[in-house]
């Protein structure tokens, strides 16, 4: 289900990104709010993190260098299941430094130091 409200800045999203012709990102990624803003500005990008997804590898990596503006209609949360096998639903959000770490690596990859 799409999200129908405009997530925190360092939120962590599932974007669907199927209908991207390929060589953009054409799968189901993790996505990291940058920016909150009216008009629905959200980027994405390297450096090495947690994963907050169950059952995948527990380092991710941010991709710095591939910026997208998404409609809200293809951001979702995170879906896992809990100790019983109910679907459960989370935004998991980004330390503060995290998040700095993330913007810096973005503001250097678009060469906007």
């Amino acid at each position: 289900m799409a999200l129908l409200y405009q997530p925190k800045e360092g939120s962590v999203l599932i974007c669907d990104f199927r209908g991207y012709e390929v060589p953009e990102i054409i799968k189901i990624r993790p996505v990291i709010v940058i920016r909150k803003h009216r008009t629905n500005k959200l980027l994405e990008h390297h450096l090495q993190l947690h994963s907050h997804l169950q059952g995948a590898n527990p380092i991710c990596w941010a991709k710095c260098d591939i910026v997208a503006t998404v409609s809200l209609g293809r951001l979702d949360r995170i879906k896992s299941k809990d100790r019983h096998g109910k679907r459960t639903y989370k935004i998991a959000e980004l330390t503060n430094d995290q998040f700095s770490a993330i913007k810096a690596a973005v503001r250097s990859a678009l060469g906007l130091r």
